[in-house]
């Protein structure tokens, strides 16, 4: 099938999803997704539990939190502590850095961070689908409506993804397995559609590779990798670790 009719027939159907989807109605328009709600996790361009490595140089606009390891799991910053010990900061970060070695109220709010990362995957996970099994796990070259959507598997993105809303439409997507987009291409949104509306809620791990550009929060139960020059708009949330190579990531607006 040719791509455009391909991503033509995905956006009807994407559509017919969204109204499937009543049980997830918010205060957007009837059978609307309503938004994730990441509380303090929301604070966090990368938030993990286990390590956050980078290979210089990388660029991050946002705060980087990693709990309960400590800050020795942060790595390939070289990071310089305040005087308050409560944040470092680092020449690859537009925003602080906070570990749970830290001092208080670093460790506490960072344990209700992670905690609330945890609870917005379970929120994210138990959404009502509008649609399953779309393209048996490759989404490359479709045009995606907002809605709910669901895999068994994991999910490939081979060539370039549009995402096309409005700035209050909300895409969930909630893969069972692994994301993996491959090298140069990218998630597009259209039509006004913002990252902080876009959620990928992910089971296995999820990979970026090389220059690969991607959209939205990515709340992962494993890690995250962004490969040599891959970026995103959005968040890197994971229950294990974070590890990006020359990488760009651009914190959205809470």
């Amino acid at each position: 099938m040719k791509p455009a009719s391909r991503a033509g027939l995905t956006l009807l159907a994407a559509a017919a999803a969204v109204a499937a989807c009543g049980d997830n109605s918010g205060d957007g328009a009837p059978g609307a997704p309503r938004t994730v709600n990441l509380a303090q996790a929301g604070g966090y361009a990368i938030l993990a539990k286990t390590g956050i490595a980078t290979v210089p140089t990388s660029a991050i606009t946002g705060n980087l939190g990693i709990s309960p390891a400590a800050a020795t799991f942060i790595t390939g910053f070289s990071l310089t502590a305040d005087a308050t010990n409560v944040f470092s900061t680092s020449p690859q970060l537009t925003g602080k850095a906070f570990a749970a070695d830290y001092t208080a109220p670093t460790p506490t709010n960072l344990t209700a961070a992670v905690g609330d990362m945890q609870l917005a995957f379970t929120d994210a996970a138990g959404r009502v689908p509008g649609m399953t099994e779309l393209g048996a796990g490759n989404i490359g070259g479709m045009t995606l409506a907002p809605g709910v959507y669901k895999w068994g598997t994991g999910v490939l993105i081979a060539t370039d993804v549009t995402l096309d809303g409005s700035a209050t439409d909300v895409w969930i997507f909630q893969i069972a397995q692994d994301l993996v987009m491959a090298s140069g291409v990218k998630v597009v949104l259209a039509g006004g559609a913002l990252p902080e509306n876009v959620f990928w809620q992910v089971a296995g791990l999820v990979d970026l590779d090389t220059t690969a550009h991607g959209e939205g929060v990515i709340l992962t139960q494993t890690s995250v990798t962004l490969r040599t020059g891959a970026s995103i708009n959005g968040r890197l949330l994971a229950q294990t670790a974070v590890n990006i190579d020359g990488s760009t990531v651009v914190s959205p607006p809470r």
